[in-house]
């Protein structure tokens, strides 16, 4: 019985450690930070400016993007994606919009982000879809680590 109590204290002292690490104010802030890297993000689509939309991403090789069937590794082979996707041969990127986002912090430096893609194109096509997020705060501020997109 003596070890439950232990265990029951060592328990609740972990619980209040992780809340004193993740204060509201501080995942306030960093809430807003994960969400100002996803408007900038649809900023810079709605711009044409993939590069910029890029910045979004960690810049690494580590980076993965996943979508439909098909797994992208690495931030180069991301955007070498976009651009074979959005860019090339005529193709057009359409207006974006990202819906009913929700970013929960699981640790004081990573995210969750759950959320809706939306695109509208010239020719009156719309494609849209669900997305996933994991995103880091690293030295050069949030990034998103992992994508997994799946639309029509």
């Amino acid at each position: 019985m003596r070890t439950v109590g232990v265990l029951l204290v060592v328990s609740i002292c972990a619980v209040v450690v992780a809340v004193a690490q993740n204060s509201p104010a501080d995942s306030t802030s960093d809430i807003a930070a994960v969400r100002k890297v996803l408007d900038d993000q649809v900023a810079a689509w709605n711009r044409g400016d993939l590069r910029a939309y890029m910045q979004g991403y960690w810049n690494s090789p580590e980076l993965t993007f996943f979508a439909g069937a098909k797994v992208t590794r690495g931030w180069q082979q991301t955007l070498d994606r976009y651009i074979a996707g959005y860019q090339t041969g005529g193709r057009q990127m359409g207006h974006l919009e990202f819906r009913n986002l929700e970013i929960q912090l699981l640790t004081p430096d990573t995210a969750f982000v759950r959320g809706q893609f939306h695109l509208k194109m010239k020719d009156g096509k719309q494609p849209h879809g669900l997305f996933t997020l994991l995103v880091k705060k690293l030295p050069e501020g949030w990034r998103v680590v992992h994508d997994h997109s799946s639309g029509e």
